[in-house]
């Protein structure tokens, strides 16, 4: 790209480039070079945006657990609606088929990035992972509220088992996702004994 011309949201085209080298390539692919080769700008681009690599990294993880807000929002206007199995299955298949899934692979695979993500969020957990289990969270408590789950339901233990078993499904990226009845099947045990027969 010749110098002197403005790259329009650059932080945008960074992040969209970085996302398609981790689903594409994996984390062992993400390279500084990587991402901006990919994303068609100098390697200069990126340093005089972020600190170093790691920085850039970790502002990419926050951008993309920011966007769970829009998720959550969307989650707790389905509390009381619908299925309580069929609202958390579409919430855990639209969040494991975003990058996120890839996401998380990096966090395990930088030992820096973690300690980076740690500074400015929870300090245990895997970072992204630990926010979608809050969001899952929220909503078992809502449906709790409106009986539709067990006043004694643990929600404490639902919610990141939820997280835990919906990553399984979707970890493996050379393989297809699972289907929508896979992923309510697994919903469905997950909950057995909780859920409230209307």
């Amino acid at each position: 790209m010749p110098t002197g011309v403005a790259i329009r949201d650059v932080r945008e085209q960074l992040f969209g480039a970085a996302e398609r080298i981790l689903l594409r390539d994996g984390p062992s692919a993400l390279t500084s070079r990587a991402v901006t080769e990919e994303a068609g700008c100098a390697k200069g681009v990126l340093h005089r945006h972020f600190a170093d690599f790691d920085d850039f990294l970790a502002a990419l993880v926050r951008d993309r657990i920011a966007r769970l807000d829009g998720q959550a929002a969307e989650l707790a206007e389905a509390a009381g609606t619908g299925s309580v199995i069929g609202n958390l299955a579409e919430a855990l298949t639209a969040l494991f088929q975003s990058v996120a899934v890839a996401v998380v692979a990096l966090i395990t695979f930088r030992d820096e990035l973690r300690a980076r993500l740690r500074q400015s969020g929870p300090t245990t957990g895997v970072p992204l992972l630990v926010e979608a289990t809050a969001v899952l969270a929220g909503y078992l408590e809502a449906e709790r509220t409106l009986g539709r789950i067990a006043a004694d339901a643990d929600l404490a233990t639902l919610a990141p088992t939820l997280i835990g078993a919906g990553h399984l499904l979707f970890a493996d990226r050379t393989a297809a996702p699972p289907d929508a009845e896979a992923v309510r099947r697994m919903v469905a045990a997950v909950l057995a004994g909780v859920l409230v027969e209307p």
